[in-house]
């Protein structure tokens, strides 16, 4: 197997990622793994691609082992049936990016420079074996930056995300990808799952989405 490519981010994007250490440093909340109202779908997409591993990439503080489901009485670690979960957080040390099954990224990519989207994104997608799950929320957030513009820095709508999503994703022929939007009103949009192999298994030329 090739080495993945190692990720360097632009001037812009390491300070970023200080700007959100200092945030995070005086108090500020960044859990990103928040898919309880997203679990049928996530659980349909684990067990139709056999996911045992994932990978939670910008995972914030989250806790994969806090019940959170059926009541209080599960995990997500356990409801998903998993058997490792790695969590990559750069804005703290306690964090490994490790292959998986999955990556999932929530909430991460709207903090992103824009320059650095490709990268990150690649890097994404290289450090997947099956499913790349990607939640990205189209509107401001509630939240500054320390110097004083609004935490989400690439606010674009849906479909953008998909079209550049699109692109990228094409260049990993067997990695499906799963894209949930978060629109201004807070309602959602959630593309069907897709590759570059099902596409070349569609039998017309014009590819839905």
């Amino acid at each position: 197997m090739s080495k993945i490519p190692e990720l360097n981010l632009s001037k812009k994007g390491n300070e970023l990622v200080s700007f959100y250490k200092l945030m995070v440093e005086s108090g500020y909340q960044n859990d990103n793994f928040n898919p309880g109202r997203f679990k049928d779908l996530l659980k349909k997409s684990f067990d139709e691609y056999n996911i045992k591993t994932v990978l939670d990439y910008g995972s914030g503080r989250g806790n994969w082992h806090k019940k959170i489901y059926n009541d209080n009485t599960v995990s997500a670690f356990d409801y998903f049936n998993l058997d490792k979960v790695y969590q990559y957080e750069p804005t703290i040390n306690s964090s490994e990016k490790k292959i998986a099954d999955c990556v999932m990224c929530f909430d991460v990519l709207e903090h992103i420079f824009i320059s650095d989207l490709k990268n990150v994104i690649a890097d994404i997608y290289n450090h997947s074996r099956k499913l790349v799950i990607i939640k990205v929320a189209c509107y401001d957030a509630k939240a500054k930056l320390p110097n004083g513009e609004n935490a989400h820095i690439t606010v674009r709508n849906p479909m953008w995300w998909k079209g550049f999503f699109d692109s990228i994703s094409s260049e990993f022929k067997q990695i499906n990808t799963v894209l949930i939007c978060t629109t201004k009103d807070k309602k959602f949009l959630f593309f069907k799952p897709w590759s570059l192999e099902k596409w070349n298994q569609f039998p017309n030329y014009k590819v839905d989405f």
